[in-house]
């Protein structure tokens, strides 16, 4: 069966074309150019986002959601506000199955808990990096490859400009999981 996939908010087309490789029509959208070749919207996905989609994986800017920026949420309570609201737009979207990640944060505590944390070295890389998913219509990612090195390659990444996308980043594995469990009906609820 061959869905229509849209993954919002991905400049980096690697959920993307973990769901293309697998045959499915999937598309990524963003306010940046894709950094890969493929179907990809370069636009607001709210602009979008009531389009006949059979599931979407979101993948909000967590600036102002991830407790790793909290010390400066009191400064930006109505960038936070604002960014709250777009992740209530996006789990509010008239599509059926739906994942929205993001790093620990407010999102737990504003909206609602989220319903898995998963790691990359539970599908294959060897990295930390706590992604919390709240799905709706989808089962929760089982572990494909659980590896034993467990870098903390975030936190190490070093200051400049491109330091927020190198961090935002979905690993490959992660991404094969998303596509190989979520794009079968056994993966649905």
């Amino acid at each position: 069966m061959k869905l229509r996939v849209l993954v919002g908010c991905e400049f980096s087309g690697i959920v993307r074309d973990a769901f293309l490789r697998l045959g499915h029509d999937a598309w990524s959208c963003d306010l940046l150019p894709t950094e890969r070749p493929g179907p990809h919207i370069q636009r607001d996905v709210l602009e979008i986002i009531d389009d006949d989609w059979d599931m979407a994986i979101f993948h909000p800017p967590c600036t102002y959601l991830a407790s790793s920026g909290a010390r400066w949420w009191i400064s930006r309570k109505e960038e936070q506000k604002k960014a709250l609201e777009f992740v209530k737009l996006l789990l509010e979207a008239p599509i059926q199955r739906i994942a929205l990640e993001n790093p620990i944060g407010i999102i737990s505590t504003k909206i609602r808990k989220p319903d898995q944390i998963i790691q990359p070295y539970e599908f294959g890389d060897p990295y930390q990096k706590a992604t919390c998913l709240w799905l709706k219509g989808l089962v929760k990612l089982k572990p494909t490859n659980i590896v034993e090195e467990r870098e903390q390659k975030c936190w190490k990444e070093p200051p400049g400009p491109e330091r927020w996308k190198n961090r935002s980043r979905t690993y490959r594995g992660t991404a094969e999981a998303m596509a190989s469990q979520w794009g079968v009906p056994e993966g649905w609820l």
